[in-house]
C-alpha cells in the first residue's frame, strides 16, 4: 500500500513539472508594454512590437567622397610548431582452449602491439605578415538622413556598395546599409 502511495506522488510532482515546463504561457514585457509568448518559438512575430524607420540600419545621403584603405600589414615573428610522433611496441599474450573436461587443451601465441603517438614541438621560429589595420571601403555622406547639418559623415561599406558609389556622380543620392562608422 506504501509503495503504491509514493509511486502516485511521485507520479503527480512529474506531470505538475513537465506541465509547467512544457507549455509556457503570456508573459509581461515590461520595457516595451507587450504580451510575449513564453512558449516555444514558432517563427512567428505575435506579440513583438512593429519595426519602426529608426531601427533601419540604412543611410541615405549626398554622396560626397570615397575612399579605398588598404590593409596594413607588418612582418612578425612566430614559434614554429612542428608535428613529432613516436612508436612503441608491446608484447601482447593471446589464449585460445579447446575442448572440456580431462581433453582440455589450451594454445598461446604472442603478438606485437604498435601504437603512435604524436605532439606538436617547437622548432624554431617563423616569419609571417601580420594585419595591423584591415582593408576598408568608405563613403562619406553629406545631408544625411536628409538633415543639411550633418556633413562629411564617413561611413564603412562592403567593396559592392564602394563601387557603386564610385560609379555614381557626385552629389548623387545615396542609399546604403553601412558596416561601420569613420573611416
Amino acid at each position: 500500500m506504501f509503495k503504491r502511495l509514493v509511486t502516485a506522488a511521485v507520479t503527480a510532482v512529474l506531470i505538475a513539472g513537465l506541465g509547467a515546463c512544457g507549455q509556457g504561457g503570456d508573459t509581461h514585457d515590461e520595457v516595451s508594454n507587450h504580451a510575449l509568448d513564453a512558449g516555444q518559438d514558432d517563427g512567428s512575430t505575435a506579440g513583438q512590437p512593429a519595426t519602426t524607420a529608426t531601427e533601419d540600419p540604412s543611410v541615405v545621403g549626398v554622396r560626397d567622397q570615397v575612399r579605398h584603405r588598404a590593409a596594413q600589414t607588418t612582418l612578425a615573428t612566430r614559434p614554429r610548431m612542428t608535428k613529432k610522433c613516436t612508436t612503441t611496441t608491446h608484447r601482447v599474450k593471446h589464449t585460445t582452449t579447446t575442448g572440456s573436461g580431462t581433453k582440455r587443451r589450451s594454445r598461446s601465441w604472442y603478438s606485437t602491439d604498435h601504437s603512435t603517438s604524436c605532439e606538436k614541438v617547437r622548432t624554431g621560429t617563423q616569419t609571417y605578415r601580420r594585419v595591423v589595420r584591415p582593408e576598408r571601403w568608405c563613403v562619406r555622406l553629406d545631408d544625411v538622413g536628409g538633415d543639411p547639418k550633418k556633413d562629411d559623415v564617413w561611413f564603412q561599406v562592403t567593396p559592392t556598395t564602394y563601387h557603386s558609389a564610385v560609379g555614381a556622380d557626385e552629389r548623387a543620392h545615396l542609399e546604403f546599409a553601412p558596416t561601420g562608422s569613420g573611416c
